[in-house]
């Protein structure tokens, strides 16, 4: 590992910056790549070589057309809708909004779904005299646990899926089960921990009447411009033919970056918005964080630090594959859940990829631990996740505080028990598979 102790300082210096907010996390990233840069530990061209642009690409692709598809109104639109539909149950808003939350998350970025979902949730129950604190924690875990379905509804699934060259059914396919068995216990869960909570309202006129002005205002504040019906149309279209194109990947062989810049580039072109006003709402720290950490763990994995990590760490548990699968999950598990799962996902891919050189196992079931592993974690605390971060933030601006340990008292157990459902189900996936 001849010329590796600068870098390493750098990452843990930048990880622990990210892990504690210290600064925004995209500048830690770049800041960490410049001193590599001026230390001339690395040169600017291969740095660049360090980025993975398929994932870039798939990224900024999705975010362009989500920042139109919200521009037309459609997401407060079904937020409202759903609100409506509750009439004011605190278990129906607890189902309801959970399913929208799953299911926008795992066909968009699950931070947006939180922007859109946590406004609505906090004012509907904090009108009805609720404590908004458990919906609005309900709805981030929510968001964790959907996006992990497929390859765009997680960042640590785009990751995986662009460096590894998984499709999107392949992840569609292998992880719908889990997350699907771990969504419907994650609300039983929560209903069986807050069963007061749960409790129908009362059903007198003028708990009704009150409800009924309540959803009213809702209405008029969530929905004070009107739906872009033409805009909804077009957005929509090209969502749909992006998905179709994501499915469809082995017979076109487009890889999900290009098909989600293509989408874009056309929505661009078609919708007749103001472009440069779309642009400014697009994430770019965030793209700039993922290529900083790409650069990062880049320079790592070539100074053979993360091969010393693999045959130091993960290759000393022996050669049983039930062992090693259920290793990588739990560690991701955990260790997603105190740091960001992001650069931990970056950090763990060549790790994997030198266990299954090692010990191979079928059917990327590795792979599918790594993802479970760093999704599920990212639940266990109000940091794993950044749809966790926003939520908190988002309910903070409304008057609702979340601390750090209310936050856990939902999440550890909830965590717990989906990492449960994963190892069950890939131990039996390896056992059929061996």
């Amino acid at each position: 590992m001849e010329g590796a102790i600068l870098p390493i300082i750098i990452f843990l210096a930048v990880y622990v910056a990210i892990t504690f907010e210290v600064v925004n996390k995209a500048v830690a990233a770049m800041l960490g790549v410049m001193i590599l840069l001026a230390a001339h530990v690395i040169s600017d061209h291969h740095a660049l070589g360090l980025i993975d642009v398929e994932t870039i690409m798939l990224l900024l692709g999705m975010m362009a057309i989500v920042v139109i598809l919200r521009k037309s109104g459609i997401f407060t639109l079904l937020s409202v809708k759903i609100a409506e539909l509750t009439k004011g149950s605190p278990l129906k808003i607890l189902i309801l909004f959970s399913a929208v939350t799953a299911t926008m998350s795992a066909f968009l970025d699950n931070v947006t779904t939180v922007l859109i979902i946590v406004p609505i949730v906090v004012e509907l129950t904090a009108g009805m005299g609720l404590n908004p604190t458990l919906f609005v924690i309900s709805q981030a875990l929510i968001s964790n646990i959907g996006g992990t379905a497929t390859l765009i509804g997680d960042p640590p699934n785009i990751i995986i899926g662009s460096k590894v060259g998984l499709t999107f059914n392949q992840f569609a396919i292998n992880l719908f089960v889990p997350v699907t068995l771990s969504l419907a216990l994650g609300l039983v869960l929560i209903w069986a921990m807050n069963r007061e909570v749960f409790r129908p309202v009362n059903t007198s006129l003028t708990k009704l009447f009150s409800t009924r002005l309540l959803l009213e205002k809702i209405r008029l504040d969530f929905l004070n411009r009107p739906i872009d019906s033409v805009l909804l149309v077009k957005g929509v279209s090209c969502l749909i033919i992006a998905i179709v194109l994501f499915v469809t990947q082995t017979v076109t062989k487009l890889s999900p970056g290009v098909v989600a810049m293509l989408m874009a580039m056309i929505l661009f072109t078609i919708s007749g918005v103001d472009v440069e006003e779309m642009l400014e709402e697009i994430e770019w720290s965030t793209l700039l964080f993922f290529a900083g950490l790409f650069i990062l763990v880049g320079v790592l994995e070539e100074k053979g630090v993360i091969e010393w990590i693999a045959h130091n760490v993960f290759l000393r548990v022996g050669d049983n594959p039930y062992v090693i699968v259920l290793t990588v999950l739990w560690v991701s598990g955990f260790a997603s859940g105190f740091l960001d799962n992001i650069p931990f996902t970056i950090t763990m891919i060549p790790v994997v990829r030198l266990m299954m050189e090692t010990t191979p196992i079928p059917n990327n079931i590795l792979w599918w631990a790594l993802a479970l592993g760093a999704c599920f974690g990212g639940n266990l605390t109000m940091i794993g996740a950044s749809a966790n971060i926003v939520s908190v933030g988002m309910a903070k601006q409304s008057g609702v505080k979340i601390s750090f340990l209310e936050f856990m008292k939902t999440s550890a157990l909830l965590t717990i028990v989906t990492l449960c459902v994963a190892s069950g189900y890939l131990s039996l996936y390896l056992w059929l598979s061996l």
